[in-house]
């Protein structure tokens, strides 16, 4: 089974600001997720990847998850 790419089907472009869709490629521990997991063409994957790392830079998204001393 082929997945579409999330951004080819709704024919849109990966942006810093949109952390919703930005984080559904993120893993529970804030690690952006490969073409495998995602099913994300590459050239969509790329400009993911831009925004994700920009949208760390300002602090829209967190670049770890942050789990307390136990």
């Amino acid at each position: 089974m082929i997945k579409k790419c999330f951004f080819c089907q709704y024919k849109i472009e990966p942006d810093y600001k949109d952390v919703v869709n930005l984080e559904k490629f993120l893993s529970p521990r804030k690690k952006i997720l490969g073409r495998e997991k995602t099913g994300v063409c590459a050239k969509h994957q790329r400009k993911l990847t831009k925004a994700i790392k920009y949208a760390r830079y300002l602090a829209l998204i967190p670049y770890v998850f942050y789990q307390g001393i136990k």
